[in-house]
């Protein structure tokens, strides 16, 4: 073969193309967040549509002023309305409207801009205005409403699941030998739905097998329980997931290694801080709850603010899972995947450094 029918030509990388694009990914993680955001509207109201519309115009804004003065074109690559919902999801569902407006405005000109732009923040743009508004007016970030499945009226409040329990190993003498349990002690609301499915669940799958499944974890699997607004179904959470691993979107190594390390923390030392001992921990009950599955798939694995390498996803998301454990269990907040993540985020330039390949021919200076 001659050189004129062969000709081998070097480019610099990346010589791979892929047909995915920020805007695919971006619009396609919000479709995947859409359903459970919808049924957040269906179970909270009127009042969780208006805090997802404003959080989401918000970041809209923001993004088309500040690309407006840089002169660069950035609404369609559907980064900042992702912002927005995730923010607005983030919310409690009757907080004040200016709340997730600040929130989202924090988010992309501080978060995301200030190194400029898509690709250059320094930690997820969401949870940072989460936290960032959550410290400024706590009050309001932590007035829950009741959803309407479990009430049948709007406007009520009440405590979440966990925020119920946390207060009960305060204030209760007695040892809280299982969550659930506890909650239906004082009298906190289960749906009818819980009662029929679990019921039918033991009936029909659980029993023949030996194994039973008790009341109360139906309600904060399908999402009939007080909480943000996008964060109370795992049921749909979980199935957006599967889309976005199958797509490639995310892969398996940030949710398995961060599900992976909480569950088995929680079940060996989560039953200490409620008198039951060592491997008494109620893992079905905490990853179900406060916001875990939210975190675990769909801000955990921001693209950006997550390592690059195999290795370092797996450091890092067993980080994710000791901190959002300590902070849940020992801290004084109920939840804790945001601050975790949050965290996790500052140190990802440190794991990228060390978790990295070597370049070929080069050594590092031992004070390197």
């Amino acid at each position: 073969m001659s050189t004129a029918e062969h000709k081998l030509v070097v480019t610099s990388s990346p010589q791979y193309h892929d047909a995915a694009s920020t805007a695919n990914v971006m619009w396609a993680v919000s479709a995947c967040l859409a359903p459970a955001a919808a049924w957040g509207v269906y179970v909270f109201g009127f009042t969780a549509a208006r805090v997802l519309a404003a959080a989401t115009l918000s970041a809209l804004a923001v993004e088309f002023l500040i690309g407006l003065a840089f002169n660069r074109r950035s609404l369609s690559d559907g980064s900042a309305f992702l912002t927005g919902l995730l923010v607005g999801m983030n919310m409690p569902p009757a907080v004040p409207l200016y709340i997730p407006v600040v929130a989202s405005a924090f988010a992309i000109a501080v978060v995301k801009w200030s190194f400029g732009g898509l690709g250059s923040n320094w930690m997820n743009p969401a949870l940072a205005g989460r936290v960032f508004v959550f410290f400024s007016w706590t009050g309001h970030m932590t007035n829950w409403s009741m959803p309407r499945t479990l009430t049948g009226l709007d406007g009520v409040t009440g405590a979440t699941m966990l925020s119920a329990v946390k207060s009960g190993v305060v204030e209760s003498p007695v040892p809280i030998l299982n969550p659930v349990r506890y909650l239906d002690s004082i009298g906190f609301p289960r749906s009818v739905a819980d009662v029929n499915v679990t019921s039918w669940l033991n009936t029909n799958v659980l029993n023949p097998f030996g194994a039973h499944l008790p009341g109360g974890y139906i309600d904060p699997f399908i999402g009939n329980i007080p909480g943000s607004i996008g964060e109370v179904s795992a049921m749909l959470l979980l199935l957006g997931s599967v889309y976005l691993i199958a797509r490639r979107i995310i892969t398996w190594e940030i949710p398995t290694s961060y599900f992976g390390s909480f569950a088995v923390l929680v079940w060996v030392f989560g039953g200490t801080p409620y008198g039951a001992g060592y491997f008494a921990g109620d893992i079905l009950f905490h990853v179900t709850t406060g916001g875990f599955i939210l975190a675990v798939f769909f801000m955990a694995t921001d693209i950006v603010t997550s390592p690059i390498t195999a290795r370092g996803m797996i450091v890092y998301g067993v980080g994710a899972g000791l901190l959002t454990f300590l902070i849940r269990f020992f801290g004084s907040f109920p939840e804790g995947a945001s601050l975790a993540i949050i965290v996790m985020n500052v140190f990802v330039p440190l794991i990228n450094r060390y978790t990295g390949p070597k370049r070929f021919g080069v050594v590092r200076a031992k004070n390197e």
